[in-house]
C-alpha cells in the first residue's frame, strides 16, 4: 500500500483541507468536484509533493491533474471503509514523512491494522512514485516481492 487511505477513512484529511483552504473546500462541495482543492499548481504541490520537487515538474504534473470522483471521496469518508481484518495476505505499507494527505500516524495505523510495520520515507510526500528519489521506493517494493519469493 502506497500512501493509502487509512482504515479510519479521510475525515481527518478532509477537516485539515477545510481548515487550510476553506474557499476551495466550499467550492469542491458546492460543485461536487474535488478539483478545486488541487486546482492551482501551488495547491497541487502542497497536497502531493515535498518542497524538494522542482517547480518545472510541479507545473508538468499539474497540467495532467484531473478531477476525482466525489462519490469515491464520500465512500472513503464514511460509506465504504476498508476491512483490514478480512485481509490475510502479506502487506507492505509505505508512506511519506512529508505527506500532507495522510500523516505518519495514519500510515502507521494502517500498517498496524494489517498486522505489519509501516515504512516511512522521511523526505517524501504523498506522491512517492513521482518524488525525487522515487527509485528508492520502487527498489523497496521490488525487494519486498523478492522477500516473498515472487
Amino acid at each position: 500500500m502506497l500512501a493509502s487511505v487509512p482504515p479510519s477513512g479521510v475525515l481527518r484529511t478532509t477537516l485539515s483541507i477545510a481548515a487550510r483552504h476553506p474557499l476551495a473546500f466550499l467550492k469542491a462541495n458546492l460543485t461536487l468536484s474535488l478539483y478545486p482543492i488541487i486546482g492551482t499548481p501551488a495547491l497541487t504541490c502542497e497536497a502531493f509533493f515535498s518542497p524538494a520537487m522542482p517547480e518545472e515538474k510541479v507545473q508538468a504534473y499539474f497540467a495532467r491533474m484531473q478531477d476525482e470522483s466525489y462519490r469515491a471521496f464520500l465512500d472513503m469518508m464514511i460509506f465504504s471503509l476498508p476491512h483490514p481484518k478480512r485481509v490475510n495476505t502479506p502487506m507492505l505499507v509505505l508512506g511519506g514523512g512529508r505527506d500532507r494527505i495522510f500523516t505518519r500516524k495514519e500510515v502507521e495505523a494502517t500498517a498496524r491494522a494489517y498486522g505489519t510495520q509501516a515504512e516511512i520515507f522521511p523526505t517524501m510526500a504523498h506522491d512517492l512514485m513521482l518524488e525525487e528519489g522515487w527509485q528508492v521506493v520502487a527498489d523497496r517494493i521490488q525487494a519486498w516481492f523478492e522477500e516473498l519469493g515472487l
